[in-house]
């Protein structure tokens, strides 16, 4: 399976770091392309740098080259995870203006028909904000706000984060045993 990851410049940049983790343990081939403000963001709210993650990529995609190979529908991809994903991010999208490598590699995949997940991490939300969500949705994204669950009774952070990593998980049909399921 060949993901790109997009590390957005909104706060809960783990979110992020911890998709990356689980996808490469995973065996999954990751894309990364992380925007200058998450560089920033992932370094103050976690201390990992992008630098280390880089490393770990297998590509990696600077949100500024518009010529990089994924801009182009022709690139094949399984799916797209914008995880966090900005009000910003969340509007070009929405709005089909494609002016970074993230808005315009989610907008090649809305118009292949391939997975697109934005993990939307703002509240509360205003009423642009959830009409851009509406329309993203209506063009074929999954709509995941970072909004994790409590019925398996998480006791740190870790265990919330891993509740969102798994719905993406799910979302991209791959198997995790990052939380206890319902039931």
């Amino acid at each position: 399976m060949r993901i790109l990851l997009s590390i957005g410049g909104a706060s809960g940049s783990i979110y992020g770091i911890r998709l990356f983790e689980e996808l490469i343990k995973s065996g999954v081939e990751v894309h990364l392309v992380v925007s200058n403000g998450a560089k920033k963001i992932l370094e103050h709210e976690t201390g990992h740098n992008y630098e280390d993650l880089k490393k770990k990529a297998g590509f990696c995609y600077d949100n500024d080259d518009l010529f990089a190979p994924p801009a182009s529908g022709s690139f094949q991809l399984d799916a797209m995870v914008i995880v966090p994903c900005s009000m910003k991010t969340l509007s070009a999208i929405a709005n089909g203006y494609g002016d970074t490598f993230t808005s315009r590699v989610a907008s090649c995949c809305l118009k292949e028909g391939r997975k697109l997940v934005l993990v939307i991490r703002e509240t509360p939300l205003d009423l642009p904000g959830i009409k851009n969500m509406l329309a993203a949705k209506q063009s074929g994204a999954v709509i995941l706000p970072a909004m994790p669950g409590f019925y398996h009774r998480p006791y740190n952070i870790e265990e919330l984060v891993n509740f969102i990593v798994g719905k993406i998980f799910d979302q991209l049909g791959l198997e995790h045993n990052l939380f206890k399921r319902w039931g």
